[in-house]
C-alpha cells in the first residue's frame, strides 16, 4: 500500500511534469530570446528540477518503476547541459560539467549491468535506445572541447535547442508511457521519435535564421 508521502511524491512529480511539458510547447512556439522566452525557460528549467528530483526519489526511496531512472538521467542531464551551454554560450571547460558527464554515464551502465542481472523486465529496445542516446549526447559534449574556440561560434545555439527538446523527449516518452501500459513499447519509443523529428526541424530554422543574418 502506497503511503502518504509516497502519493504526495507521485502527485507532486506528476504535476510538475505537466507543467514541463505545456511550457516546453509553449516555449517551442514563441519567438526565441524575448523576455517571455527566458521566463517560460526558466520556469521550465525549476519544473525538470522537480521532475527529477521527485522522480529519482520514488524510484531510490521508494522502489518503484524502475525504468523512471533512466528517463530521470536523460531528462537531468539534457536540462543540465542545455542551461549550461546557454550560460556559457562557449565549449569552456568547467570540472562540473565533467563530473555531470561521469555521474550520468555511471548510473546508465550500472542500470543496464542491473537489469542483465536481474533479467530484463523492460522492452531492451527501450532501455539501449535509451542508454544509447545519452553517450551520444555526452559523447558529442566530450568531442566538443576539441573543437577551437575560434570556430564554436553559434554551435551553442543548436546545442541548446537540442538538448532541452531532448529533455522534453524524455518527459514526454515517461509520460505517455505510464499512461498508455498496455501500448509498451510504442507508447515509449514513438513520443521520443516525435521530439527527434522536431529537434531537426528547430535545427533547420536556426540554421536558416543565422544564414539570413549572414
Amino acid at each position: 500500500m502506497d503511503t502518504p508521502l509516497h502519493l504526495s511524491n507521485i502527485v507532486v512529480h506528476v504535476i510538475s511534469g505537466t507543467i514541463a511539458l505545456i511550457v516546453g510547447f509553449l516555449i517551442l512556439f514563441k519567438t526565441k530570446g524575448t523576455p517571455l522566452h527566458v521566463k517560460l525557460g526558466t520556469l521550465f528549467i525549476y519544473c525538470m528540477i522537480v521532475v527529477v528530483t521527485t522522480g529519482a526519489f520514488g524510484v531510490i526511496v521508494f522502489k518503484r518503476n524502475l525504468f523512471l531512472l533512466l528517463i530521470t538521467v536523460l531528462a537531468a542531464y539534457n536540462t543540465y547541459s542545455g542551461f549550461r551551454v546557454l550560460k556559457e554560450k562557449s565549449n569552456r571547460f568547467y570540472l562540473k560539467d565533467l563530473l555531470a558527464m561521469l555521474g550520468a554515464l555511471t548510473i546508465a551502465l550500472v542500470f543496464v549491468y542491473y537489469l542483465k542481472f536481474i533479467g530484463f523486465y523492460w522492452n531492451p529496445v527501450v532501455i539501449y535506445s535509451g542508454v544509447g542516446y545519452l553517450l551520444l549526447v555526452v559523447s558529442y559534449d566530450v568531442f566538443r572541447y576539441c573543437i577551437p574556440a575560434s570556430r564554436y561560434g553559434n554551435l551553442w545555439r543548436y546545442e541548446h535547442s537540442s538538448k532541452m527538446i531532448s529533455a522534453m523527449g524524455a518527459l514526454l516518452s515517461a509520460f505517455v508511457g505510464t499512461l498508455l501500459p498496455d501500448y509498451k513499447p510504442y507508447s515509449q519509443i514513438l513520443p521520443s521519435l516525435v521530439m527527434i523529428l522536431i529537434m531537426i526541424f528547430f535545427n533547420i530554422k536556426i540554421y536558416i535564421r543565422l544564414k539570413n543574418k549572414m
